[in-house]
């Protein structure tokens, strides 16, 4: 803002809105979260359930293809046209036909919350309502306009770990 000579610099009623008005912004983005939001207030447990997504998917012959992490769960644990929802790796591992197994994100894609369960052949997620196809994490119902992102897992045996 330009000195006027006498006159004291003091911000106008313009730059003040405007200056609010972008700390509005900035508040409304980080409240709308990413993948990387994972302490949010609106998070709930995760139970078990159905997902669905485009991850790698694996058969319990592909013994040996994994990339060495932690057992996540036995293949029996997972219902087949189902899932079930690991909120501490923030992934949901689905087997949306027998032998069958996927992964995806935890995160929904609307808020950043994570997803609490799989019922009825979709990923829920508690905050908004937005659903998710466990064949390939598509939305089923809005308000996410987005996937879940797919997460590479691997069988061995009938153990699934993360790829």
């Amino acid at each position: 803002m330009p000195e006027t000579p006498g006159l004291p610099l003091t911000p106008t009623r313009r730059a003040v809105v405007a200056a609010a008005g972008g700390a509005g912004l900035a508040a409304v983005l980080t409240a709308c979260g990413s993948d990387a939001d994972s302490g949010s207030a609106s998070d709930a447990p995760a139970s078990d359930g159905s997902g669905g997504g485009s991850a790698a998917a694996s058969s319990p012959a592909d013994s040996g293809s994994g990339g060495g992490g932690d057992v996540l769960a036995k293949t029996s644990d997972i219902p087949v046209g189902g899932g079930k929802v690991f909120a501490d790796q923030k992934v949901v591992v689905t087997q949306p036909t027998a032998g069958q197994f996927k992964g995806f994100s935890a995160v929904c894609t609307h808020q950043g919350c994570t997803v609490i369960d799989v019922s009825g052949g979709t990923i829920n997620c508690p905050c908004h309502g937005s659903k998710f196809k466990v064949e390939d994490g598509s939305v089923a119902h809005g308000p996410a306009t987005s996937p879940l992102p797919a997460k590479a897992v691997a069988v061995s045996g009938d153990g699934i770990t993360l790829a």
